[in-house]
């Protein structure tokens, strides 16, 4: 699910590629916007949906083993507890994620050598090792395992981010937030549910967090130049085009949400654009970025142009 950070985060992707293109078809722009969304969640579903594949590969190396010419004990009666984890088996029963992986075409069938290899990174970790040989068998114990395997050999797997990187670019640097929220599912999961429970939603109010980018992004956009000269006129010691066009970015989007979002206190979309520039600019950018918008809301206040709505939302 997509909080107020990770929906900044989709808009400030599309406006750079935006600005980037020099294509201004704003509608168009408003449909990659949303596909790029809509893209991203998919992820998600290929992490849950790696789990199962997972646990095939581990079926069929047991399989192979039983073939050996000369197999050994353990060959022939394996330590099955990882291909009955009960967690794996509520996500493989689960009828929502069925449904998803139809609606988005979702399969590791043309990967299947990356899921050998991830299948051979898990297999030779000391967590799984540990895991198989615990003597515990109960939800519990799946779980915390599930989300230690995702976390650690999955997400931490440096061919899977390259192969995800490479699929689309809509996944790029969207491994590590997507991993966290199938492992948010998974330990919500009931052990006396079949199939563990609902999967996550996109998002957490559809219409309103859609109005909130779409608006975001046009605004940003309608007055590009307007705020262009609003932040040329506080940084009179530089030329504008010295200046990143993230770091540009980032403050017309700060400003547009200062200007046209009466609900978002000051505080608020001060402190999230400080956090963006942190994660996608410069080192100095929060530095340059924070001073800049500083002077920005005392002119805006000073000149009555900043209206809040409701308790609390004025500083």
């Amino acid at each position: 699910m997509l909080n107020r950070r990770q929906l900044r985060v989709k808009v400030l992707q599309a406006l750079y590629a935006f600005f980037q293109s020099g294509d201004h078809d704003l509608p168009r722009g408003e449909r990659e916007l949303l596909t790029g969304v809509r893209k991203s969640f998919e992820l998600y579903f290929y992490l849950l949906t790696l789990l199962i594949e997972l646990r095939f590969q581990a079926e069929r190396s047991m399989e192979d083993a039983k073939t050996r010419l000369l197999p050994g004990p353990d060959d022939l009666n394996p330590n099955r507890k990882f291909t009955e984890n009960m967690v794996i088996r509520q996500i493989a029963s689960n009828k929502e994620l069925e449904r998803k992986n139809k609606e988005m075409g979702i399969s590791w069938q043309n990967d299947a050598e990356l899921v050998r290899k991830i299948w051979h990174n898990v297999r030779s970790s000391p967590a799984y090792e540990q895991y198989m040989n615990s003597g515990l068998r109960d939800h519990f114990e799946d779980k915390r395992f599930v989300s230690e395997l995702l976390r650690n050999q999955v997400a931490a797997f440096e061919p899977l981010e390259n192969a995800m990187e490479d699929k689309t670019i809509f996944w790029a640097d969207e491994l590590d937030f997507w991993t966290s929220m199938a492992i948010k599912s998974v330990n919500f999961f009931d052990p006396a549910n079949p199939e563990g429970g609902p999967l996550l939603t996109l998002f957490k109010n559809e219409e309103e967090d859609k109005e909130f980018m779409l608006q975001l992004f046009r605004l940003t956009i309608i007055h590009s130049s307007a705020h262009e000269k609003l932040i040329g006129e506080k940084t009179r010691n530089w030329e504008i085009d010295r200046i990143a066009l993230m770091d540009i970015i980032l403050m017309k989007m700060a400003i547009s949400e200062l200007l046209y979002f009466p609900s978002i206190p000051v505080k608020v979309t001060l402190n999230e654009y400080i956090e963006l520039s942190k994660m996608f600019s410069t080192p100095r950018s929060k530095v340059f970025i924070n001073g800049i918008l500083d002077k920005l809301v005392q002119d805006f206040r000073a000149s009555e142009l900043i209206k809040k709505e409701g308790r609390g939302l004025i500083d």
